[in-house]
């Protein structure tokens, strides 16, 4: 299903502040993880967007109503980067995934292997990969949503900027909505460098309030890019029908 593992990311993943990640992630619904790639590898993986075929899919966003900019995801076997952070990350989040379902009353529970929950999305006929490169240019953004593929959801997904802001591009921010019962929207602002990573709440996290844990909904999306071009690497645990 993917190519070699490449090994080189593993002790990246793991010097990671991952108590730190933990403690944001339940704070905030979202955390970033400092230059998670090296610029070269920003770079490289960027140019794999031309290579056309090692995707399955080509999305024009205006012609869903999804915003402007276009994305493509990835075919099996994914490249070897990209294998390897979708594994070596969900292994660091899955604990989370579990805690915040205790937390929120939820039955599913997450295996501690990414190769055991692939195969429960592919049993649930979710066996498409989801992993993606976005490229926006002038005028392109990403209207506020969720990556929800099927029954089968891991509660968490990561994005890696790809270019420099204010180098590569002007605008483009990173933006997330938390909506809480009987209260208007929170929006954050998520700042990036190239080679970051942020992780973040695909649909829902739990917060504690007076009364115990409750539910609040979380969307994403990408701010206008007002000049050049903003490559964006996804990675979503989490396989499609």
């Amino acid at each position: 299903m993917t190519k070699t593992i490449d090994t080189e990311i593993a002790p990246r993943i793991a010097a990671q502040d991952w108590p730190a990640v933990a403690a944001a992630l339940d704070r905030e619904g979202w955390a970033v993880l400092p230059r998670l790639l090296a610029a070269n590898e920003c770079d490289d993986t960027a140019a794999l967007y031309a290579r056309e075929g090692l995707f399955r899919s080509h999305v024009q966003m205006a012609r869903h109503g999804f915003g402007r900019g276009e994305y493509r995801y990835f075919a099996y076997p994914l490249p070897s980067l990209v294998a390897g952070l979708r594994q070596g990350l969900y292994a660091r989040l899955s604990p989370v995934a579990n805690r915040w379902h205790e937390r929120m009353g939820r039955d599913e529970r997450y295996p501690a292997d990414h190769a055991d929950y692939l195969a429960r999305c592919h049993a649930a006929g979710q066996a498409q990969p989801t992993p993606l490169l976005l490229q926006y240019g002038p005028g392109d953004y990403n209207c506020l949503h969720r990556d929800l593929y099927g029954s089968q959801v891991f509660p968490l997904q990561v994005a890696v900027l790809l270019s420099a802001s204010g180098t590569d591009f002007t605008g483009g921010e990173f933006v997330l909505t938390e909506q809480r019962p009987r209260m208007q929207s929170r929006v954050a602002v998520v700042p990036l460098g190239k080679g970051d990573a942020v992780v973040f709440a695909v649909n829902e996290r739990p917060v504690a309030g007076s009364s115990g844990d409750y539910r609040v909904a979380m969307r994403h999306g990408v701010s206008e890019v007002r000049s050049g071009q903003r490559h964006t690497l996804g990675i979503i645990f989490h396989d499609a029908a």
